[in-house]
């Protein structure tokens, strides 16, 4: 690959939690990234621990799918463990009526970094670092790959990226990395883990985040160029190129 005359820069590999992911060679890649329980399959599959994962207050709200999330990630360990957090539920909170504060509270406590720290650690899920991190911040960074697309940031503010979309945006922010690679995205609710309860309960397999995650990776494929994916749908769906085509 030649010499670097420079600071040598890596890719990253950001891995999904939908079932049976296209992996590209070990030899593309340097560091492992893990969105939610994604650090199953990474396990699963022999890869390296990842030096972050990206996870959001959902696993220690209460709902079905988030309990399957922690179920997974029992013994798993990471480098850093951003947990994700967005500022409109505070907001929200703030702005209701006293009665349903009240209401909301123990819910609302179910979501804050100090039970989810205890709550991750009591299910057995282990990490070096945690961030508290906010989903708002690396939208807004997200600007400095599409500062032309007014119309993805307003979409941005609607619904939010995903966590494995968050994870991406998170390791360009890092400015350790030149290159990217999806593995495991599908823009559905599955999970290689288990049957997700929301496909049942909302009738649909596909995630309320794919417009927005589809919009970014339209974007972030066409600008910086150091986006790659293993995954057809993706290819087909956002125009993110197959690893291969110029990766």
């Amino acid at each position: 690959t030649g010499i670097c005359l420079s600071e040598c820069m890596a890719t990253l590999l950001i891995l999904g939690s939908k079932p049976d992911p296209e992996l590209p060679p070990d030899s593309s890649w340097d560091d492992l990234a893990c969105a939610n329980a994604s650090g199953f399959s990474a396990a699963k599959l022999g890869l390296p621990e990842p030096k972050f994962t990206v996870v959001t207050a959902i696993l220690t709200s209460g709902i079905g799918s988030g309990r399957q999330s922690m179920a997974a990630m029992r013994g798993l360990h990471t480098g850093t463990l951003y947990f994700l957090r967005s500022t409109s539920r505070k907001a929200s909170l703030r702005q209701s009526s006293p009665m349903k504060f009240v209401r909301a509270l123990p819910k609302a406590l179910r979501v804050t970094p100090a039970y989810f720290r205890w709550a991750m650690s009591r299910a057995g899920y282990q990490w070096d670092h945690f961030v508290d991190a906010q989903v708002d911040h690396y939208v807004e960074f997200a600007k400095n790959w599409c500062p032309a697309d007014a119309d993805l940031f307003v979409q941005a503010a609607s619904k939010r990226p995903s966590t494995g979309l968050t994870a991406l945006l998170i390791g360009m922010s890092l400015q350790r990395y030149d290159r990217f690679i999806l593995s495991g995205f599908s823009f559905e609710l599955t999970h290689a883990y288990a049957d997700n309860p929301e496909i049942g309960e909302r009738g649909t397999r596909e995630s309320g985040h794919a417009p927005t995650d589809i919009r970014f990776l339209q974007c972030l494929s066409s600008s910086p160029g150091n986006l790659f994916t293993t995954e057809a749908t993706v290819n087909q769906m956002a125009g993110v190129p197959l690893l291969g085509q110029g990766g």
